[in-house]
């Protein structure tokens, strides 16, 4: 389990945050709290993993956290979620390391991809006794999925339609089956199944059963 907390000044606000991570499998909300203060006293605690940080609290910036966060609780990765857009205060919050920054209102959809892109790189990190080029790549997205047209590719494979079908299984949060892919990208779900297979097998996507309402698994495909 994650061990996520929430800062913000808002208590409405923290609250429909808390409902968007229960719709997470392996996330655990530890606290929220409404000023500065509240949340380094959390955060002494040790508990917490992934602080959600709203720049607007209610007794300073968050943005004035970050350089105490980052000193003190290296370990605490910081998400950015807050209405301010300045150029500033946006700058301040990627040179003190957030890993994401959202700003509200939030979307369901942008808020779980942020949740699940961050619980993928950190399995890639558990995963790796040593860290390679490719991982390093795939954690901070370098033209993770940008297909080489010089790539050999086997017989069956286009590079430009492959390039398509993952264009389209980076903007599907929950999933793919072969059938909707087919409708996305014009095919039948025959040649969706092949794309979608050989995407796995240069591990760059999953794949797992999920029962639909008649009870027949299907097979859906997620980009990691």
């Amino acid at each position: 389990m994650i061990r996520v907390a929430i800062a913000e000044d808002d208590f409405r606000v923290a609250s429909v945050h808390e409902r968007f991570l229960m719709k997470i499998e392996g996330i655990q909300v530890v606290g929220k709290t409404l000023t500065g203060e509240e949340t380094l006293t959390l955060l002494k605690e040790g508990h917490v993993e992934l602080l959600l940080l709203d720049i607007y609290m209610q007794d300073q910036l968050g943005t004035d956290l970050l350089p105490i966060i980052r000193r003190d609780f290296p370990q605490v990765d910081v998400i950015m979620i807050t209405a301010a857009s300045e150029k500033e205060l946006v700058e301040t919050s990627l040179r003190n390391g957030v890993i994401d920054y959202i700003i509200k209102p939030v979307t369901l959809e942008r808020f779980v991809s942020t949740l699940e892109n961050y619980k993928k790189r950190r399995q890639l990190l558990e995963n790796k006794t040593e860290i390679d080029q490719h991982v390093i790549d795939s954690i901070l997205g370098y033209t993770k999925y940008q297909v080489k047209q010089n790539e050999g590719m086997p017989k069956g494979i286009d590079p430009l339609t492959l390039q398509k079908v993952i264009d389209i299984m980076k903007t599907v949060g929950d999933g793919i089956s072969a059938e909707e892919m087919g409708e996305k990208m014009g095919a039948s779900r025959t040649t969706a199944r092949r794309y979608l297979e050989y995407i796995i097998s240069r591990g760059e996507a999953t794949a797992e059963l999920e029962y639909g309402i008649v009870g027949r698994p299907e097979r859906r495909y997620r980009i990691q």
